[in-house]
């Protein structure tokens, strides 16, 4: 096994680090220049990569599924039969990777949206209301569930843990190219160089995502609630705070900070959600949970592929996709980092099976109350979307619920929560890239912490389309990595196989000392 002396990749850091200070310099000179590029780079990003991203997630969810029921699901992950972490901690956060980009903002907006525009696979059909509630809510299932998550870290997790804990290479984005390249990816390599950055630059858009989206919704929530003025100040400040608390978490280390948050997290999501089976449409919950996941399967393939609408597809799939594939990289590091003792099936399991299914039922239980009001109160949640766009629907939604002020303090509550963690993460796996230690100085974890909030203040103060500025992007950032993320798709199986070969040359060596020992 290679022992890789953990040293700062200047290289990595000032090209990534440079590449968003200049895109925030340029941004200070001319917004409207630089919201040009983005949107001009987006549409070419949309049009020549959007089915390639649909068949790439598809091919990563199925893959990872044939190795869970296969003879190499059973293998341990990184060099350790007992796992590190307990289930629930390790389920806890990963949860809180994908659901806390979604758990508020998306969960409540999404399901509203393809309620009130059906989505264009099912526009034909002439739905009536409370029909249109299933293909609404297994839109969103589509959107957050099997092939995002089977994205954000199975195959690419496999190659990586196989690399660094079996052969001692450093936990990068360059080391998912280890089954091809060899031990040359990690020497000066131009494309190595060239992976790290461009993951760099990816995660660094697509964690301005949530920062952005449920920065905005905690303004709006202030303001619902308290009357403080939903201004670009406002929500600079917002930023400001949500960012100073990630950073002092991302300052206590991945035992501490991370855990720490993501176990509020995880209670809080139940405490609120079990709050609002309790208080809400129960049954319609249960009820719309059960039906909508039925649709969603009855309806998978043509769903995940549909290539009709372009510009809806633009809007939606393709965004969701270019996001969770800009995260895939570092993901796979941050999950590699907690999975340690897990099997190729446990793993594969919780990321594509049980955290999907969760995401789901949350989804459920905030966007189908808020379409249940609307069927009984038409105008009661799409007014308001309509007028304060996707940050009001969760208030509105709360709104129309007994004990609605204690539980819109509890979603702005797990709102900041989600931010942080979610910061936190994200600024670990950067640091872990740039330094290729597992256990970062702090300074950097710190420094990515406030340069993702810088970031996301320069998006939002495009102004009115600061939403689609910040999908846009995501998108654009999210091409060169999606590239990175085809060869695990026959790499971990090639993964899978050698480790099988070690095994049973362990096993073999293991069962003839015991001979020896007995004779």
């Amino acid at each position: 096994m290679k022992s890789f002396k953990p040293k700062t990749d200047w290289t990595t850091m000032l090209v990534s680090g440079g590449f968003l200070g200049l895109f925030v310099i340029l941004s200070f000179i001319d917004i409207e220049m630089v919201g040009s590029w983005v949107t001009s780079s987006f549409n070419w990003s949309a049009k020549y990569f959007g089915a390639y991203w649909q068949i790439l997630l598809f091919a990563i969810f199925f893959v990872g599924i044939g190795l869970a029921v296969s003879k190499y699901g059973s293998l341990k992950l990184g060099k350790k039969d007992k796992p590190e972490n307990g289930y629930f901690r390790w389920v806890a956060m990963i949860l809180c990777t994908l659901l806390a980009s979604g758990g508020v903002f998306w969960a409540a907006s999404e399901p509203i949206q393809h309620f009130m525009t059906t989505p264009p696979l099912f526009a034909s059909e002439g739905m009536t209301a409370s029909e249109s509630v299933l293909p609404a809510l297994a839109q969103s299932f589509m959107h957050w569930g099997f092939l995002a998550w089977a994205t954000l870290g199975t195959l690419a997790t496999i190659v990586l843990m196989y690399a660094h804990y079996h052969k001692g290479y450093p936990l990068k984005p360059r080391t998912i190219l280890y089954p091809l390249f060899g031990e040359k990816i990690f020497g000066k390599s131009v494309i190595g160089s060239t992976a790290d950055i461009v993951a760099i630059i990816a995660v660094a858009a697509g964690t301005m995502g949530p920062i952005g989206f449920l920065g905005l919704q905690v303004g709006y929530g202030l303001n619902d609630l308290f009357g403080i003025p939903n201004t670009l100040t406002t929500n600079i400040i917002i930023m400001a705070a949500l960012v100073a608390i990630a950073a002092i978490s991302a300052a206590t280390g991945v035992d501490k900070g991370i855990q720490l948050l993501s176990r509020i997290n995880v209670w809080l999501v139940l405490i609120l959600g079990i709050g609002i089976l309790l208080v809400g449409p129960g049954m319609f919950i249960i009820d719309s949970f059960i039906g909508a996941q039925a649709f969603q399967l009855q309806h998978f393939f043509e769903m995940s592929l549909y290539r009709g609408d372009q510009a809806w597809l633009g809007y939606w799939t393709v965004f969701f996709w270019g996001w969770f594939l800009g995260y895939g990289p570092m993901m796979a590091i941050f999950i590699s980092k907690i999975s340690r003792g897990r099997t190729i099936r446990e793993l594969i399991v919780a990321v594509s099976v049980i955290a999907p299914l969760v995401s789901n039922l949350w989804f459920t239980i905030v966007g189908g109350t808020g379409l249940f009001q609307e069927l009984e109160n038409p105008g009661s949640i799409s007014e308001a979307f309509n007028a304060g766009g996707m940050p009001a629907t969760v208030m509105a939604i709360m709104d129309q619920l007994p004990m609605g002020l204690i539980l819109a303090l509890g979603f702005l509550l797990v709102t900041i929560v989600f931010v942080s963690t979610t910061v936190d993460t994200m600024s670990y796996t950067v640091a872990v890239t740039i330094t290729g230690s597992d256990n970062p100085a702090r300074w950097i974890r710190v420094f990515w912490a406030f340069m993702f909030g810088i970031l996301t203040v320069v998006l939002l103060a495009i102004g009115e389309g600061s939403i689609q500025a910040l999908q846009n992007f995501i998108v654009v950032t999210a091409v060169p990595v999606s590239l990175l993320l085809l060869p695990p798709v026959w790499t971990s199986v090639k993964v899978a196989k050698m480790m099988m070969s070690e095994k049973q040359q362990a096993d073999a060596e293991a069962k003839k000392e015991l001979e020896k020992a007995a004779s």
